[in-house]
C-alpha cells in the first residue's frame, strides 16, 4: 500500500493516531470511505474515491483539493482530529 496513491497515508495516519494495528486501521479506513479492503490497495479505485471525497491525489488539477484543504476533508472523512488542521482554524478564525 503506497502513501496518496492509494490509502496507505490514511492507513498510517490511523495506527499513528489511534494506535491500531495494520489490519483494524485498513478495516477502519475502508468502513469510512465506503469501501472494500481489497481496494484500499488498488490504485485506479483510490484515485477516484480520493478525488469525489477531495482528500488529495497525486496528480491534483486546478480544482482538486490540495493542501490544507485535503487534511480538513481527511480529518471529517475519518472522523479524527489533526493537529495542524486545528492550528490553521484557530489562527484563521474559523473555530
Amino acid at each position: 500500500m503506497g502513501g496518496i496513491k492509494t490509502a496507505g497515508d490514511l492507513v498510517f495516519r490511523m495506527q499513528l493516531m489511534k494506535g491500531m494495528k495494520i489490519g483494524e486501521a485498513k478495516k477502519y479506513v475502508a468502513e469510512k470511505l465506503g469501501v472494500t479492503e481489497y481496494q484500499l490497495c488498488d490504485s485506479s479505485v483510490m484515485a477516484e474515491v480520493r478525488d469525489d471525497l477531495g482528500l488529495g491525489i497525486q496528480m491534483p488539477s486546478e480544482c482538486t483539493p490540495t493542501g490544507m484543504a485535503a487534511k480538513m476533508r481527511i480529518e471529517k472523512a475519518l472522523d479524527i482530529k489533526i493537529n495542524s488542521v486545528a492550528v490553521f482554524k484557530k489562527k484563521a478564525g474559523l473555530d
